[in-house]
């Protein structure tokens, strides 16, 4: 039976590992895409518009904003960035789930927009203590900016009831079963089952012609 897809909604503090556990749910299976966002900012070397972002100059990215045209946008150090809308309805009517990786604010804006298709995940370290030691460990970021990672993952976690799911990632293939088990189940809530009326609708004509 064909099902609409889903929106998926990722969200944690820096180093919680939401980004492995996004590559590993695409992993298990591999229809799941991530959002492209369109963002004003010009393209890095290498970058492909479609497939990177959707490069957009400011005007175009405010018409669209203005014309409903995106799921949700804010804006980040001068450059804004958004979730078009078109792309991801395109995916949902083909039944294909697509991931969102973005904070609580941008989450709100498309739990607003699409209510019903939105699943919220929110994803927390085991300690404060283990959050910086996996900054620090990934050996990319100097002290000030894993200071000010730290500090912004205190607001971030603020928000944590406001999501529908929240995994505390104490080992990343325990989590991972917990991703994939809300998945599964929430793919199978009835309301998801566009078909399933017709098909007990179906089983009752089998009783009667017996």
């Amino acid at each position: 039976m064909a099902r609409r897809g889903l929106l998926i909604i990722l969200s944690s503090p820096s180093g919680a590992g939401k980004s492995t556990l996004a590559k590993r749910l695409m992993a298990w299976d591999p229809s799941l895409k991530f959002s492209v966002s369109a963002t004003t900012r010009a393209p890095r070397a290498g970058e492909v518009d479609g497939q990177d972002y959707y490069f957009r100059s400011r005007n175009q990215f405010q018409a669209m904003v203005r014309d409903g045209e995106m799921l949700e946008h804010a804006e980040v150090f001068g450059n804004f960035y958004g979730s078009p809308k078109t792309p991801v309805e395109q995916a949902m009517i083909a039944g294909r789930d697509t991931l969102f990786d973005i904070d609580w604010q941008g989450g709100q804006q498309i739990k607003q927009a699409m209510r019903s298709d939105v699943i919220s995940i929110f994803i927390l370290p085991p300690s404060i203590a283990e959050l910086e030691r996996r900054l620090r460990g990934r050996a990319q970021d100097s002290d000030a900016v894993i200071a000010s990672r730290m500090a912004k993952s205190e607001a971030e976690i603020s928000h944590w009831a406001e999501y529908d799911y929240v995994l505390i990632n104490r080992d990343l293939d325990a989590a991972e079963a917990e991703l994939r088990a809300i998945l599964t189940a929430e793919r199978l809530r009835r309301e998801r089952q566009p078909g399933l009326s017709e098909f007990v609708r179906g089983l009752n004509k089998e009783f009667e012609a017996r």
